[in-house]
């Protein structure tokens, strides 16, 4: 594990020592944006369901898994090619499955046409995805939550601060599937092109096949190879920028050299689609002025995955 990614356990959240985390954190979060955390309390079974069934899915015939191609609220099977990172010669080469919030088409906020809301849908072909990526999504997002109390309290606010802000929350989870490179691409073609997360917290489960590398410093690209029983949490542009620039939202990849297939899970944490981003809310220090104008965090999210598939003929939201 490099130095650059600091190692935080989560135990001490469970016995009222929140702070302790918090501090971790934050040393985390202002250095290099990205840390490994243990005792994140996702049972090893769910996550072992979650996996099965997400292979079992993607390698499935293209034909197959076209059926389940998105058809509202992004939610469904994006093949390859469907994500352009800013600044890349080509296209990711990775596919993903995206779930989101449970709601009904009746729910206040999908009639009110807010996007990324709505119902999931679910490949029929693999019956055990959707009850696998249901308790994924329940379990992994419990994590979440001790994530932001400890976050909150490393930026001086009230622990409890970022729960009026995710009471629909806009948690999006992908699996994430790499096939091996093809023999002979060129050094431009990655899995995920260099880029920042979008929105507050990731909270990625990655196999044991390695290939996410994460900038130091310096601009050397530094290897943040798999730990068995950790997750892996970075920040985004979001928190960066709710933080007043305090938090670092920093950049990373994933290249697959291995030859073999690669799965990962991540799940991007991010607030109610109307919560007010405002770096004056989280307390900034003494004498320090807002970077960065209030903004809605909806908004700003959909704004960036909406350049992330400007090459795209119709992009979705």
């Amino acid at each position: 594990m490099p130095e650059f990614i600091p190692l935080v356990d989560l135990a001490p959240a469970g016995t009222g020592r929140i702070g302790e985390v918090g501090l971790q954190i934050h040393e985390a979060f202002t250095r290099s944006g990205f840390c490994y955390v243990t005792n994140h309390g996702v049972p090893d079974d769910v996550i072992a369901a979650a996996a099965r069934a997400a292979l079992d899915f993607f390698r499935l015939p293209p034909e197959v898994k076209l059926h389940s191609k998105p058809a509202e609220s992004v939610r469904g099977f994006n093949a390859l090619g469907r994500t352009k990172m800013k600044g890349a010669a080509q296209a990711d080469y990775k596919e993903y499955f995206q779930i989101g919030l449970e709601l009904p088409r009746d729910d206040p906020a999908v009639l009110a046409g807010q996007p990324l809301r709505g119902p999931n849908q679910w490949p029929q072909a693999v019956p055990a995805f959707q009850p696998a990526f249901e308790r994924y999504f329940a379990e992994i997002a419990k994590c979440g939550h001790i994530l932001l109390r400890a976050v909150a309290l490393s930026l001086g606010a009230k622990e409890t601060f970022f729960i009026r802000k995710y009471d629909k929350p806009l948690q999006r989870t992908q699996a994430v599937y790499y096939p091996p490179h093809p023999v002979g691409n060129k050094p431009d073609l990655f899995g995920v092109a260099p880029h920042t997360d979008y929105g507050c917290v990731t909270l990625l489960w990655q196999d044991d096949v390695g290939g996410l590398e994460v900038r130091d410093r310096s601009g050397n690209w530094v290897s943040a190879p798999p730990i068995p029983g950790t997750l892996v949490i970075n920040i985004g542009d979001l928190l960066h920028r709710w933080s007043n620039d305090r938090y670092f939202s920093n950049q990373h990849r994933v290249i697959n050299r291995s030859g073999r297939e690669r799965l990962s899970i991540a799940t991007f944490f991010d607030p109610d689609f109307d919560a007010s981003v405002d770096p004056l809310d989280l307390g900034l220090p003494a004498g320090d002025l807002p970077h960065a104008p209030p903004v809605s965090a909806g908004d700003y999210i959909m704004g960036r995955i909406s350049a992330s598939q400007a090459h795209l003929a119709e992009p979705e939201g």
